[in-house]
Order: C-alpha cells, then structure tokens, then sequence
C-alpha cells in the first residue's frame, strides 16, 4: 500500500500532470482538499473508490482514513492543491507516515504563481528587471515567520514577489512594501486562477488594497508584486542573442 501526495494544479482539471491523473484512477481512496480541488480532478477515481473530502478534518482525522486504508491494502490518492511542496502542510502528514511505517511518495503540480503568470502571458523574470522570484507569505493566523523573512527584509531584494495566503493582510503588505518598490510599483491580485470565475485585479502599491476591498476579495487570491508587470523596456536576452555562441551553437565560420 502506498500513500500518493498528488499537486492537482491551481483549479483547471486539466492542468493535472498526466502523472498525477493517472494514480488518482488508481488508487481505492481518494482524499482530498475540497476547498481548493475541484471535484472535477477527483472525478478520475475509479468506480467504488473511497472520496472523501477533507477540508473539514484535521491531521489526526486523515491520518486515521490512510491508517484505515493501509489496513485494508488499498492504495492512497492524498489529492493537495497547487504543488504540495508549497504551502501544502505535507511535511507534518509524511512524518507521521514515517512513524506508523507507511510508505508514500509526491507527485508536483502546477503552483498557483505559474499558472497567473502563464494567463497574464507574464515572464516573471526579464534581463535587468528582476531574475529572482521569491515565493512567501506573511504572518496571520498560521505559523511566524522565521526570522529574517519578514516581508520587510525580503523587500530590500526589490525581486518579483509571489505573496500567498496574505490577501486578508493587503494593508500590510502595501505598507511594508512601499519603502524598497515605490508606491508605483505595479501589483496583480490573482483570484482563483484557472477557476471559472477567476478574476485578476491589476494596480499599484498605492491602490491595490483599495481596489481589492472594492471587489469584496478575501480569500483564495495571490498577491504578485513587481516590476515585471508593467514592463516593455527590457533588452531582450541574451539567449538567442544571434552573437551569443555556446556549445550548442556554435560561431558559425
């Protein structure tokens, strides 16, 4: 028996990798986070499967329904959002499967800040704008921040930002922000991305929260800031730059 950790990608059920579609019909449980996964990518369950769910039960709950199907031989389909390497609370779930002798591997997803830059037909790093993208959040309800990852350090890189789990803390990210970007830097808010209502709120640091509360967001949003986002006047790279030789193409003669 095997626990398979599956990335179902930002919503769309056909941005499941083929990889994770096909566990997924064949596996005898599916159990999967119902607030963010569609039930469109469950659907690949075989006839009979177990579905379950969990957004309403905690760890101790679903380790309990995989410790029940390791006892039965039947195969696990732990279904997460995104990529389950990022914000997926997995690492918790594979420890106490370490413990109870249970056997799992992880299959990627698309991560949700991919998926908005490929439908704003975005690059999220251009020669001499920004070649770093850092992928964070900022304190709420969940765990502190680490030291030294307070957005207000992370800020001084002036690197594209994908900010998740934070729309409810907009106000904070604008005030801490302002300081290392400049009130026109350009920010998206990425609702629901490749959902059927999703919805991009485009802006500045100066405006964005206003036009977030005016569109009455607060929940399943992505915060992206920085200068790639309002940008034509970059040099192009130097990748298929015609004077630019490397082993693969090599000076011509």
């Amino acid at each position: 028996m095997t626990v398979h950790f599956i990335g179902a990608g930002p919503g769309a059920p056909d941005l499941i990798t083929i990889r994770g579609r096909d566990i997924i019909s064949k596996c005898q449980v599916c159990l999967y986070a119902g607030s963010l996964v569609p039930e469109e990518v469950v659907a690949f369950a075989p006839k009979g499967a177990i579905v379950k769910d969990t957004a309403s039960m905690n760890l101790i709950e679903i380790i309990d329904e995989i410790k029940d199907a390791n006892a039965q031989g039947k195969d696990v389909a732990r279904v997460h959002s995104g990529d389950p390497s990022i914000y997926g609370a997995i690492a918790e779930q594979m420890r106490m499967l370490d413990k109870h002798g249970i056997s799992y591997n992880v299959t990627p997803g698309v991560p949700s800040y991919v998926a908005a830059a490929a439908e704003l037909k975005q690059e999220l790093t251009l020669p001499e704008v920004s070649q770093t993208i850092i992928a964070t959040r900022t304190a709420m309800h969940a765990s502190a921040m680490p030291e030294g990852e307070e957005l207000a350090k992370l800020g001084v890189s002036r690197a594209t930002l994908a900010i998740h789990l934070s729309i409810r803390n907009l106000k904070h990210v604008q005030d801490k922000l302002i300081r290392h970007y400049g009130t026109d830097c350009p920010v998206v808010v990425a609702y629901r991305v490749t959902w059927p209502d999703q919805k991009f709120i485009l802006g500045t640091l100066a405006d964005i929260h206003q036009k977030v509360r005016d569109a009455k967001i607060s929940r399943t949003a992505l915060i992206l800031v920085g200068w790639v986002f309002d940008n034509c006047d970059f040099r192009d790279s130097y990748l298929y730059d015609p004077e630019h030789v490397h082993v693969l193409r090599p000076k011509k003669k």
